[in-house]
């Protein structure tokens, strides 16, 4: 199973420190996906956002900024918020991506699970879904035909249109990335397309059902069997004392801002605790501690990747580091 790392590039104060800029926050993001490969992990993976808390509004250029000082790991978005983007320029980004990485560059294509890019680049949240299914359809189209003749609502149509630059050997990788939505998984499967799931909350054997309902998609759409991976919060210390003592307080910080923003409250220990806890979402704890939930869940979902999200609230640099060392020299050998 492939492991590895994900990033918003968050912005929040740690404690008596404050919150990077953003200039300084993107080059720790470089140097933590430069200590993924050394630790040697699988993937890295950048979110896009537009917001004052999240400095990576373009993962495109930060992953050719890390693709340059890496050599091994795939590279992907995680996710790209392709209802607000235009397919014809992701389509290039990860093109480009691709060739400056030698082949490593993926994409994971969602409909995000925040608003402000949509008035931010002129487009109506009525159009949520329609947006995300007709740009999901051209991008396919991009990589797969050459050349390309398309039309639809959201923006102009192509005529006889080749698209530049090609990848090399191979269609650009296009996962589906989901938060819990059926006719997400359904569309997934039912377009042959890898599935990674956001698991944030609640228990990750609840996406069970979720997981066996692709892969009727799948079989029903004809499509061989593809890969699954989740996407979840967590951290790796040396004891699960000093593990809670790092991460729960930029963790509840990070969750209790958004959390005012969608009226939930604000982030408790309890609370944490029980995410914590054996069947909880959150792989907060020693090597064998993660190691074991990982694997349980590798074994309930049957999953092919799994990408730890540590930097939810921003941490010291130095923990992060020492996180994915632990993470690719103590956890993944467990795992595997």
């Amino acid at each position: 199973m492939e492991l590895g790392l994900t990033t918003f590039a968050e912005l929040y104060p740690t404690g008596d420190r404050p919150a990077p800029t953003a200039a300084q926050r993107l080059r720790q993001v470089v140097a933590e996906a430069v200590a993924t490969e050394a630790a040697g992990l699988d993937v890295y993976g950048v979110g896009e956002h537009h917001r004052e808390d999240f400095a990576a509004s373009s993962p495109a250029v930060v992953l050719a900024a890390a693709a340059a000082r890496t050599e091994r790991i795939q590279l992907t978005s995680a996710v790209t918020v392709l209802s607000s983007d235009d397919p014809v320029r992701v389509f290039q980004d990860f093109a480009t991506l691709d060739g400056l990485s030698n082949g490593r560059a993926e994409l994971m294509a969602g409909r995000g699970s925040f608003t402000e890019s949509f008035p931010l680049f002129g487009y109506d949240l009525a159009d949520y879904d329609a947006l995300f299914e007709e740009k999901l359809a051209l991008l396919l189209h991009l990589r797969g035909d050459d050349p390309v003749t398309w039309s639809g609502r959201f923006r102009a149509p192509l005529r006889d249109v080749t698209v530049y630059p090609r990848t090399d050997d191979r269609p650009l990788p296009v996962w589906i990335a989901v938060g819990g939505s059926p006719e997400s998984v359904i569309r997934a499967g039912l377009l042959g397309l890898p599935l990674a799931i956001a698991i944030i909350g609640g228990q990750p054997a609840r996406f069970k059902p979720l997981v066996e309902l692709y892969h009727r998609a799948l079989a029903e759409g004809g499509h061989d069997k593809q890969p699954v991976a989740v996407h979840a919060h967590g951290y790796v210390a040396d004891s699960d004392e000093q593990a809670v003592a790092d991460f729960f307080a930029p963790y509840a910080l990070a969750m209790s801002v958004i959390g005012r923003e969608r009226g939930w409250g604000p982030m408790t220990h309890a609370q944490f605790d029980a995410l914590r806890s054996p069947g909880g979402s959150l792989f907060v704890g020693t090597p064998d501690h993660v190691a074991g939930k990982i694997a349980e869940v590798r074994d309930d979902l049957g999953l092919d990747r799994f990408m730890l999200h540590t930097s939810v609230g921003t941490l010291p640099p130095e923990q992060v580091l020492h996180s994915i060392d632990l993470l690719g020299t103590k956890v993944a050998p467990q795992v595997r």
